[in-house]
Formats: C-alpha cells, sequence, structure tokens
C-alpha cells in the first residue's frame, strides 16, 4: 500500500479460511523478519484464547517470511505449507480478501501515514467480520454474531466515513425518548 506521499507501507494479514475471519497483524514501512516474526508470536498468544484448532498456515515463498516464523507456529503444533512459485490461485482466499480490501476500501481513501492505514483497516477490518456477508461460507459474516429479525426495519450505518455503507436490521425495538 502506497501513502499520499508515496511510501510504501507492507500489511500482513492472517485469515481462517474456514470462517473466512481476518486478523490484521499490522502495517510497517520496514518489514524485517524480526517485525514478521513478532507478529506471529502475537498472533499465536491471541488465538490461544480461542478453542478452535488450526492445524496449517499457507504461505508464499518470499523471503520476508524466515525460518523463525515457521517455528513460532510449529511450536505450537501448526504445520506450514508454501505455496508454490507463482500460483496466486494457490492461496486464492488471501488474494480475494486483498482484492475486496481493495476495492471496496483503499481504491476510495488517500492514506496520509502508517497510523492512518492502521485505522482504516481496524474498521474495514471489524467490517468484514462482523458485517460482510461472504458468498463462499452462504451469506453469513466470519464471526457471527445474533440473528437479525426479519420483521424489523432496515437501517443504514456508514462505514469508514461513508465510503461503504452497510444495511442491517435492528436488533431490538427502539428506544424512544420523551424531550
Amino acid at each position: 500500500m502506497e501513502t499520499i506521499w508515496l511510501k510504501t507501507i507492507y500489511v500482513l494479514f492472517f485469515i481462517e479460511l474456514g470462517t473466512r475471519r481476518v486478523h490484521l497483524a499490522g502495517g510497517t514501512k520496514t518489514h524485517d523478519t524480526t517485525w514478521v516474526t513478532q507478529q506471529a508470536r502475537q498472533l499465536v498468544w491471541y488465538l490461544k484464547d480461542d478453542a478452535q484448532d488450526r492445524a496449517f498456515l499457507i504461505h508464499d515463498n518470499d523471503t520476508k517470511f524466515p525460518s523463525s516464523f515457521d517455528i513460532v507456529f510449529s511450536s505450537e503444533g501448526i504445520e506450514f505449507v508454501q505455496t508454490p512459485f507463482q500460483a496466486p490461485r494457490a492461496n486464492s482466499f488471501a488474494e480475494r480478501w486483498v482484492r475486496s480490501v481493495r476495492e471496496e476500501c483503499l481504491d476510495h481513501i488517500l492514506i496520509l501515514n502508517e497510523n492512518h492505514l492502521r485505522r482504516v483497516l481496524k474498521e474495514y477490518g471489524e467490517y468484514y467480520n462482523h458485517a460482510r456477508p461472504h458468498q463462499g461460507i452462504s451469506q453469513r459474516f466470519p464471526v457471527s454474531g445474533p440473528e437479525w429479525s426479519t420483521k424489523r426495519p432496515i437501517y443504514r450505518r456508514d462505514i469508514l466515513g461513508g465510503v461503504i455503507h452497510d444495511y442491517h436490521r435492528q436488533l431490538s425495538a427502539p428506544v424512544s425518548g420523551n424531550g
């Protein structure tokens, strides 16, 4: 991703294939092996609180992924699988997420700096995981929420200052106030 000042910011993310849930590890101007390995550690710590078992980590052959990155996951019993060279379809879920975040979000916003990108991606990630239906998982959300009533009125919520409009039904009847 490039800022309006033409500075490149590298973003690291992880996606769970079964649920399509995206975990944003962060972004940096300098993506060295130490930073990448630390992001792996932080994800593993975060996922320890989750009861789901994860068996595999798929990543490409980029030199940004050092052996220490793979060791972090191996130590937790997660086997890593590298995709073949020049085979974007081998990691199609990640490629699809990149396309979605670009088309729905980043192509419409001028990114100022690393902090701005982090805030934008955090908000988009929340929308993507909690409110955006996914065709590959029967129009469900990656992170299941409460059941929406089909009898309630439909409301619009603006995401990212109106770049994305999210339409949803209200969970409970609105409370009217007096005065």
